[in-house]
């Protein structure tokens, strides 16, 4: 996301498999591990269907040690918008697996690995599904105790998992890292446009493309930065467009449909969720702070707001030493 919804071109995202050595270094420091593996984790490529027959393409990843003759808590993991399951959520997936959790990780529709055309499209809905798809596929495990399901949605993957455990008591347990609300985002982004800017675009772009015209893409990380680039663009740039966490091309949207997000309400009822607990992890410097601040007030207990020292919003996607495992494994081990 950015802060403009000027429309670009774009080839379409590329899968991403492992560190592409052709990018910049980024930053590194404190502790930045995207690409983290464990010899205490068994990860394993698997496919699943949502209730649409769409196949989603994930990781699973199982301890070592673990005894499949007991059943045992699973969480679902969510990579932040735009980005594929190589991008943050396999790092927290491997990490909670070593704290003897079976884990899984997905690209979303659309985007990855995953099936969904066109490429990039945004689909809050059906991003929202796929968390109830991920907890199909982990009931079906002899090893998974299907009334032990969690979730962990990191970025925007937070408000989709929130707005599907609405929904879907099988989410036993909710954490969120660097909550973001998407339909809060693209509302912010309307309203400083002014009028209906933003929905004119999409509209006249479907009216092209209908006959013929280049798919247009918006929003998203920037391609470059400079010197004068805003230090939103920079935050992003440093983990999409570097060695810290790259490959994929781009983590733009389809301009057609980022105003589907208008009309998305991820907070909306939120107090529906409980008395399934709510954990909200968020960077005190973060730029999304408000939105984990927000989903804690509108939320009832059991809930629990808890902000990382010195830490941004980006910080949380794969900065270990800021990362609170710790606190993760702790809320996931008393609610499971």
């Amino acid at each position: 996301m950015r802060k403009s919804v000027k429309p670009v071109y774009l080839a379409g995202q590329a899968n991403v498999t492992s560190r592409n050595q052709d990018l910049p270094t980024g930053d590194q420091s404190r502790g930045a591990d995207n690409w983290y593996e464990s010899e205490q984790v068994v990860k394993t490529p698997i496919r699943f269907k949502n209730l649409y027959d769409m196949e989603l393409t994930g990781n699973l990843f199982v301890p070592k040690n673990l005894d499949r003759t007991m059943r045992h808590s699973a969480i679902i993991v969510g990579a932040p918008n735009g980005a594929v399951k190589e991008q943050s959520a396999n790092l927290y997936a491997t990490k909670l697996a070593e704290f003897g959790f079976v884990t899984l990780s997905f690209d979303q529709v659309f985007w990855g690995e995953s099936a969904g055309s066109p490429r990039n499209a945004m689909a809050p809905d059906l991003y929202s599904e796929s968390f109830s798809a991920a907890a199909d596929y982990l009931t079906t495990l002899t090893y998974v105790a299907e009334d032990q399901i969690g979730v962990l949605g990191i970025c925007a993957s937070g408000s989709f998992s929130l707005n599907q455990a609405k929904v879907d008591t099988r989410l036993k347990a909710i954490a969120t890292v660097s909550l973001t609300d998407m339909g809060a985002v693209a509302r912010g982004m309307r309203d400083a446009m002014g009028g209906h800017t933003m929905v004119d675009q999409a509209a006249t772009q479907r009216t092209q493309e209908e006959v013929g015209a280049e798919v247009l893409y918006t929003s998203g990380t920037p391609e470059k930065i400079g010197p004068d680039s805003d230090a939103f663009s920079k935050e992003f740039y440093d983990f999409y467009r570097t060695q810290r966490g790259a490959g994929n091309t781009t983590t733009q949207p389809t301009l057609t449909s980022f105003v589907k997000l208008l009309n998305f309400y991820s907070l909306s009822d939120i107090a529906t969720v409980s008395p399934r607990p709510l954990l909200f992890i968020a960077g005190e410097n973060a730029i999304s702070l408000g939105f984990s601040e927000d989903a804690y007030a509108a939320a009832t207990e059991p809930k629990e707001l808890y902000k990382v020292a010195d830490a941004g919003h980006v910080d949380l996607y794969d900065r270990t030493a800021l990362i609170p495992f710790a606190k993760l494994n702790d809320f996931f081990s008393r609610n499971l």
